[in-house]
């Protein structure tokens, strides 16, 4: 099993920016990938970003290519997701999860319990 925990959520005004952080402990050797999907209030969970545990192979969405950056550091076994130039429909519970899947990074088998980000306009 593998325990994530994330922090950093909060409310900022749109354009601002904000870092969230994700702490894996227990079987993280298992892992392939971490990254970041969120659900807004009446929408699916959706992807945001991932990130390979060894290597730099990295995978965002599309609405969030070039305002949000993913990144790792093994030694805290922390990944971190860098948010600029917030946009109010960025606005949503940001979940961690971590993946063994090799074939894509858009799936995750463990999850975190949720940050909120909220971005006013």
């Amino acid at each position: 099993q593998v325990q994530l925990a994330e922090s950093g959520g909060g409310l900022v005004q749109a354009g601002g920016s904000l870092r969230l952080s994700c702490a894996a402990s227990g079987r993280t050797a298992s892992m392939h990938h971490m990254g970041w999907f969120r659900q807004a209030p009446g929408k699916e969970r959706e992807f945001v970003a991932a990130i390979t545990w060894i290597g730099t192979s990295t995978d965002y969405a599309d609405s969030v290519k070039g305002r949000f950056t993913i990144s790792r550091d093994n030694a805290k076994n922390t990944i971190y997701l860098q948010m600029n130039s917030l946009k109010p429909e960025d606005t949503a519970v940001y979940y961690c999860g971590a993946g063994t899947s090799i074939a894509t990074m858009r799936l995750s088998t463990y999850w975190g319990q949720g940050t909120q980000v909220t971005v006013s306009s």
